[in-house]
């Protein structure tokens, strides 16, 4: 038998670290080859990494959270045969090397390791005052837990036997054992309490503290919104616009729409009159290099849309919504948000917007101060549609209306810009036919 080192993989041209997302097996876990091993992130992009041989898992080089250099060990496994055999690892700060497993075992037929004290037949739960052990089973209650929220019981199998046969829930019971152990008396005392444990009835204080370290996707989302909201100096400005023309048009356009387009939603819209305006403002639809102090303004409009994903926020991108038409707007939206909620978006559909939109869909709330997208200098943000009363000069009338909150680099953009640049997309959102009208 030897060992085989497996390291982290060149995963990207100019990626020369990862940040350790997932682990996919544990010491003592026997892997074949394509098995498996872990999941690593980098630029919002996360690569699963196999193992290229068959073998038995005995070292991991790092824990969730850690950011690991390319070439590095990532873990070591115990293989047939001796030519790829390589000197024991060393400890390190991270995960310590763990020693070569023995043949393994069911957990089942494994031998309980000695206490300080000897060990002794396990009596049946409750032989000292069976009907305790009755009452306790009968009562379903559960008794007043001895350790904190979600941390698990440990016992030997024996003792976990036992609590099974006689319906005791393993994590109401204190452990007396090295590391919180539960021995047969810990179990015995437990019954032999009886249902005088038993809390009162009535509300309880619960004094759990949940402690979860940010790692992968939502670690990166954190860092950015820290850079933007330390480096930009926010400005946001309100506006209301009334969406019940551009509502009714939407509803027509579906109505009679062909069974190949997609289903418009004010989304594509709002693309096209974000491109019409952004053509009067060039400056908005830039990227600001705050060590150079240049602000790269793009021709092309490439929208980033923020799509909540199971992993966090993401903003996959538009490319070039300058050449799509409302259709093409709604079908590309579609795709790039679908592929980022599915995992599946390649690195270039998350990077390289030069605007943002942000909504909350139906919980938008009414006012919003979303955090620019670094480093562009200009976000979008939807709230969502009510129906108000309007004035119209001689009546209350009910409207569609619908809050834009914007935001904008105040570095780069002054109030005046910022207004310029909502109310022209009011402009095109309250009368949508302006959006068709080529040179308008």
């Amino acid at each position: 038998m030897g060992e085989r080192a497996i390291k982290l993989p060149d995963i990207g041209e100019g990626v020369a670290e990862a940040e350790l997302v997932e682990w996919h097996v544990k010491p003592g876990d026997i892997v074949r080859e394509d098995t498996l091993l872990a999941a690593v992130m980098t630029d919002k992009a996360t690569v699963e990494i196999p193992s290229p041989v068959e073998g038995e898992v005995i070292w991991l080089g790092a824990k969730i959270g850690d950011v690991v250099a390319i070439g590095s060990e990532l873990v070591r496994l115990k293989v047939a045969g001796d030519e790829v055999a390589t000197p024991a690892p060393k400890t390190t700060g991270t995960t310590p090397a763990a020693p070569a497993p023995g043949p393994r075992v069911p957990e089942a037929d494994r031998p309980e390791r000695p206490t300080a004290a000897p060990t002794r037949p396990a009596p049946a739960v409750g032989a000292a005052d069976p009907a305790l052990s009755r009452q306790h089973q009968a009562s379903g209650q559960i008794w007043g837990a001895p350790r904190r929220e979600g941390e698990k019981p440990i016992a030997p199998p024996a003792v976990r036997l036992r609590a099974r046969e006689a319906g005791v829930d393993l994590r109401q019971v204190a452990g007396t054992g090295p590391a919180g152990r539960i021995t047969h008396e810990d179990l015995d005392a437990f019954v032999a309490r009886g249902p005088s444990a038993a809390p009162s009835r009535g509300f309880q204080a619960r004094t759990a503290i949940n402690d979860v370290k940010l790692v992968g996707l939502r670690r990166r989302i954190a860092e950015k919104m820290a850079v933007a909201h330390t480096n930009i100096p926010h400005i946001t400005y309100v506006e209301e616009i009334d969406v019940t023309a551009v509502e009714e048009l939407r509803a027509v356009l579906n109505r009679d729409k062909r069974a190949e387009q997609p289903r418009l939603t004010l989304l594509p819209f709002l693309m096209r009159a974000i491109v019409r305006a952004v053509a009067e403002q060039p400056q908005l639809n830039a990227l600001y290099d705050d060590a150079a102090g240049i602000l790269h303004q793009h021709a092309g409009v490439h929208i980033g849309i923020a799509a909540q994903t199971a992993a966090g926020l993401m903003v996959p991108v538009v490319r070039h919504a300058e050449t799509l038409d409302l259709w093409a707007c709604a079908a590309e939206a579609t795709r790039v948000a679908d592929a980022a909620r599915a995992g599946t978006a390649a690195r270039e559909t998350l990077s390289g917007s030069t605007i943002t939109i942000s909504s909350l869909g139906a919980m938008g709330g009414v006012v919003s101060t979303p955090i620019i997208n670094h480093p562009e200098v200009a976000i979008v943000g939807v709230n969502k549609i009510m129906i108000r009363p309007v004035w119209n000069g001689s009546e209350f009338l009910p409207r569609k209306m619908m809050n834009l909150s914007s935001s904008f680099d105040h570095r780069v953009v002054d109030g005046w810009d910022a207004a310029t640049f909502v109310q022209r997309i009011k402009t095109l959102l309250e009368m949508p036919a302006l959006i068709f009208m080529e040179g308008e």
